[in-house]
């Protein structure tokens, strides 16, 4: 489909309006308001059209007056249930952040981002996150009994969940769905590694078990140990809270409680870099005396001396699959499985 023009052509003097958008694109009022709100129903000839149209007149909609129309706020919040320090300084959170903006720069959905670890600030989020203010929400790092997405459920916000919720929270509406990696298939895969490395007494710093990747890491920890008859000693287990210095806490009480242990197995890669300063400050050599392996596959995994071996979360995937079921749900459109679980894989490295 072509756009007519003449040499003569000049901008409306005042702000462009979705007719002329339609005139000079030669389709429909219609067609272009289905372009600007992102509907699927329109072909790509159309499309393209459409939007070398916008682009030529500089049209900008209007906001107020689409969410009149469309009842929505172009506007979908990311609440993140832990302290600023965490979200601006972990690998992480970097890494679903990205995936998530890269998926919404398909739409004309703005992101804002909050952090809710105090009283004072779920209060002010939960006030915030009504079909006024946002067309949908996604929730990360979620702890406990969290009633967070039974009230937004309540609300009849579209809700996605980074991460198996923890305790007794489910996913209680067709509107809401979860996004997880296979936390207990990667934790037993780096076991395994380590016990067909000749490892016989295998630690773990697991993360806390509020949350739902802490209680999956930690059981694929005992399955890889159950599958090879070994015993699951729960005095080699520590709990960190996936932070570099817990990982180094924990690794001084395993050590002080089982100083013949061979291995480790830290739930994140944050907590492994804290158990290999410490093995380092108790001359235990790695890999020779203790073998490491973390979870995750950040950039600090090769940063390590040595290398750390790892479990590959596929973090960025994750954000960008949390934004396009979050998209789907807003569109209205049928969603076959409300969990979505993506693959992990072990990366070795020189650490084990």
């Amino acid at each position: 489909m072509a756009i007519q023009r003449t040499s003569q052509r000049m901008r409306s003097a005042g702000r462009p309006t979705l007719d002329e958008v339609a005139a000079l694109a030669g389709v429909g009022r219609g067609t272009v308001s289905r372009v600007v709100n992102g509907s699927p129903q329109v072909s790509a000839s159309a499309k393209a059209a459409v939007e070398q149209a916008i682009q030529e007149l500089g049209y900008v909609p209007n906001r107020a007056a689409r969410a009149l129309v469309t009842q929505r706020t172009d506007s979908v919040a990311l609440v993140v249930s832990e302290s600023e320090e965490r979200v601006f300084g972990e690998p992480f959170f970097a890494g679903i952040i990205r995936g998530i903006s890269s998926m919404l720069l398909e739409t004309p959905l703005q992101l804002w981002l909050a952090m809710a670890q105090s009283k004072a600030e779920r209060e002010r989020v939960e006030r915030h996150l009504t079909p006024q203010h946002v067309d949908g929400v996604l929730l990360l790092s979620l702890h406990g009994d969290d009633p967070l997405p039974t009230l937004l459920a309540q609300r009849g916000l579209p809700v996605v969940v980074g991460g198996q919720p923890g305790g007794r929270v489910k996913i209680v509406s067709d509107q809401m769905s979860c996004v997880d990696a296979d936390n207990v298939g990667g934790a037993q895969a780096a076991v395994e590694h380590l016990l067909a490395r000749g490892r016989q007494r295998v630690a773990a710093i697991a993360g806390p078990q509020d949350m739902g990747v802490g209680v999956a890491r930690l059981a694929g920890y005992r399955q890889a140990l159950e599958v090879a008859g070994l015993p699951v000693d729960e005095s080699r287990v520590g709990y960190g809270d996936f932070s570099e210095a817990s990982g180094a806490t924990e690794m001084r009480a395993l050590l002080d409680r089982h100083p013949d242990l061979d291995a480790v197995f830290a739930a994140s890669d944050l907590m492994a870099v804290g158990a290999m300063r410490v093995l380092r400050k108790y001359r235990r050599r790695i890999p020779a005396d203790v073998s490491v392996v973390g979870f995750e596959d950040s950039v600090l995994a090769r940063q390590t001396e040595p290398a750390l071996t790892t479990v590959h979360q596929p973090v960025e995937a994750m954000g960008r699959e949390m934004a396009r079921l979050l998209v789907a749900h807003i569109r209205g459109e049928h969603i076959p499985a409300p969990l979505v679980v993506l693959d992990t894989h072990l990366v070795i490295r020189a650490s084990a």
